[in-house]
């Protein structure tokens, strides 16, 4: 086990770990419920907002009024914009006009004075700027390689401010920023840049990058300076370069940002690069249940509630198709990527950051040596089954764990690798036994006889390959018992007492049914049995096999309850259904746990029929193909019913005994009891009334007339519509 154990360790810092380990991580951010944050509102440029107002990218007067609608009607109390102003806006078509007037129409008279009268209304740049300035405006921005456009904002801090300390960061070279006027009148700025994993997702986000000898803090924690009022931006660093961890060294000590704030200081922790995870809450867009999104239209129309909107932090951005702000990201592959931002700044507000910590190795190399050793000598001595629970036991306790310390504690353990080892013990355990346990035909015919009698047994042993588990289709006979008032008498019985009940029973039942008539027993569902005829081992007489199984089983069950009763225990009575059909036989189950069992309406319409058997107070009831397939018993017809699930009627009956040598008076009961069920179906109710009570005054005790009985008074009372067919509908399962 620890050879495997190392040499599991040693793939801890392989990509594909990593990469499994990333994996994992974007499972357990899906696995949250998301809480909607009302703090955050997203102003969405969608598809309603393109339609009313226009194309994107919009002039910026409409910018304006959005600026002016959101600050001063709604109130916000900090606006960023995932979107950047690298150009000026000539939309509004001044320069040209301009350019007229100094050229073809300069000699038109006070062209001039009336261009210089519409500037101001046709600067778009200076409208947008107008509305902006004195109001908490944060614009984005981008990074880049190479060019260099538009103006920076003023950095958060320089490589001065860090008194010699190296803080590692990403470094970007260019810039695609905003126009000087525009920049000049926002209260700040903020990069956008996603930041993306080797296979396109956004799991993580720098909160600063350097450009320069500056740090530009990114649109999250510029929007959250702004709405928290915040003096400055400052990094505080802890401890010396002798005793800094692992964690720190890559970050030269720099522990957190610090938000200096009128209420106090706010500390953000950083990773690496100066970044952060981005948790994300819900599958994002309109209906992620996250954010709130209001359309950017609505807001121009001043539609939207203002309740919604006072005092929070709006976020411009866009999901309309064609825009490109989606981002691949753990939760979706097609994530809006203004809420990235929104996820961000709900972590600062928070106060709440999912990180992995200094220790989170040594916490990983923990638990790989508890599970594993712990797993490995577990699987040593278990029986299959029971390495199979084992094994799924530590995979959910893993992963319990894992969540547990991401959801209390905001702790980020990989945990790839200990899955793995758990995984490669249960591998390593199989091929052992594979390798130095029999695993042939007779092994096969070993299993069956948990199901059937042994001299069966022993004939599928003379040619087990005549014999599978592989699931086919069969017409079989299938039976469903079960034990009557069942949970009254569990009431009544001392565990103990109940188990000796319940096995003797049991007992009794499986004899019958596997000895008695070659049945194959298919499973126990707590009181109940469930057993069918005609597989594994074909007979060709399987349902009255199974008839003249549930006769015996009657039997039996009447000289258990003699036997019960005198002990002082609950009287035993027993319902039976039977029902014969197609069906599909085999060995089937979950990767967990599989058994030979049968399925099919054949087997759904025999349970339903066990379940009749108590409201015709009855021992048996058969469905009419297994009374068509074993013509050798005598029948009482009960009715024809449509039971829950199906839309056909069926005809179902009372097995009384065998054909052979019936006693003369039960061949005459019956003849009186069709008459009447003939006069019922006539609608001869007078007819059928009198032959019935004859019936009750011979046989007083007979269950199944006295539920005729009050039917007849019902049918008396109300009769049924014109057309009916005699059917009963039985509304319970």
């Amino acid at each position: 086990m620890l050879t495997l154990a190392a040499a599991v360790l040693c793939l801890a810092g392989n990509e594909n770990i990593a990469r499994l380990d990333a994996m994992l991580g974007d499972w357990r951010m899906r696995a949250e419920t998301p809480q909607l944050d009302r703090r955050i509102v997203i102003v969405d440029i969608d598809e309603q907002s393109l339609a009313r107002v226009g194309r994107f990218p919009w002039s910026r007067d409409v910018q304006a009024r959005l600026v002016r609608q959101l600050a001063g009607h709604y109130g916000v109390a900090a606006l960023g914009f995932d979107i950047s102003f690298p150009e000026a806006d000539t939309s509004s078509g001044y320069a040209v006009l301009q350019g007229l007037a100094q050229g073809e129409l300069a000699g038109v008279a006070g062209l001039p004075a009336q261009l210089e009268k519409l500037r101001p209304a046709m600067d778009y740049d200076g409208l947008f700027a107008e509305a902006m300035r004195g109001q908490p405006v944060v614009l984005g921005y981008s990074v880049s390689e190479q060019q260099r456009k538009g103006v920076l904002p003023k950095p958060a801090f320089t490589v001065a401010d860090l008194n010699g300390r190296t803080v590692t960061a990403y470094v970007a070279r260019g810039y695609e920023a905003n126009i000087a006027p525009l920049q000049a009148a926002a209260q700040g700025a903020g990069i956008f840049t996603a930041l993306t994993d080797a296979d396109g997702v956004v799991r993580s986000s720098t909160l600063l990058q350097r450009i320069g000898d500056s740090y530009y803090p990114s649109l999250s924690l510029a929007t959250v300076a702004v709405y928290l009022q915040a003096r400055a931006i400052a990094p505080r660093f802890t401890g010396t370069a002798d005793t800094l961890s692992a964690h720190e060294l890559a970050n030269g000590g720099l522990e957190h940002i610090m938000l200096f704030t009128p209420r106090g200081a706010l500390a953000i922790p950083v990773g690496e690069a100066l970044t952060t995870t981005v948790e994300y809450r819900g599958a994002g867009g309109p209906d992620g249940g996250a954010f709130r999104y209001v359309s950017a239209s609505d807001v121009l129309a001043g539609t939207v509630p203002p309740a919604l909107l006072k005092g929070a932090i709006a976020l411009v951005g866009t999901t309309a198709p064609g825009l490109n702000d989606i981002r691949a990201t753990p939760v979706n592959a097609e994530y809006p990527g203004v809420e990235v931002h929104a996820n961000l700044i709900k972590s600062m507000l928070d106060g709440r950051f999912k990180a992995r910590p200094d220790y989170a190795l040594a916490l990983e190399l923990v638990q790989i040596l508890l599970f594993g050793l712990l797993l490995a000598g577990a699987l040593a001595v278990l029986p299959p089954a029971g390495v199979m629970l084992a094994t799924l036991g530590a995979l959910a306790a893993v992963i319990g764990i894992n969540l547990y310390l991401y959801a209390a504690y905001d702790l980020v353990l990989g945990g790839a690798v200990l899955l793995l080892l758990i995984l490669a013990l249960f591998i390593a355990n199989l091929a052992w036994g594979y390798f130095f346990e029999v695993r042939k035909g007779r092994a096969l015919v070993a299993r069956f006889g948990e199901y059937v009698a042994p001299e069966l047994v022993a004939e599928m042993a003379d040619d087990p390959r005549r014999y599978t588990m592989e699931g086919e289709n069969r017409e079989l006979t299938v039976l469903f018992a079960d034990v009557r008032g069942f949970t009254a008498i569990s009431e009544q019985l001392a565990p103990a007492a109940l188990r000796e009940y319940i096995n003797e029973y049991l007992t009794a039942m499986s004899e019958d049914i596997r000895d008695s008539h070659g049945g194959t027993l298919d499973k126990y569902i707590g009181d109940a049995v469930m057993a069918f005829w005609g597989a594994p081992v074909a007979f060709s007489d399987h349902a009255s096999r199974a008839v003249a199984s549930a006769l015996l089983m009657q039997g039996s069950a009447a000289r258990l309850n003699q036997r019960f009763c005198a002990r002082g225990w609950p009287a035993l009575r027993i319902g039976i259904g039977i029902n014969t059909g197609p069906m599909h036989v085999g060995d089937m189950g979950s990767r967990i746990r599989r058994a030979y069992t049968v399925m099919g309406d054949s087997v759904n319409l025999a349970a339903r029929l066990e379940g009749a058997s108590k409201l015709y107070g009855v021992g048996i009831v058969v469905g009419e193909a297994t009374r068509a397939a074993a013509p050798d018993f005598l029948y009482r017809e009960l009715d024809r019913v449509r039971v829950v699930g199906k839309q056909e009627a069926v005809a179902i009956f009372e097995p009384r005994c065998p054909l052979a040598g019936a006693p003369a008076a039960e061949l005459a009961q019956l003849e009186r009891w069709h008459a009447v069920l003939a006069s019922l179906r006539a609608s001869d109710w007078a007819a059928a009334g009198a032959q019935l009570a004859r019936l009750q005054a011979d046989f007083p005790g007979d269950g199944l007339y006295r539920l005729y009985a009050a039917r007849l008074e019902q049918y008396q009372s109300a009769p049924p519509p014109a057309g009916w067919d005699g059917v009963t509908e039985l509304h319970s399962k």
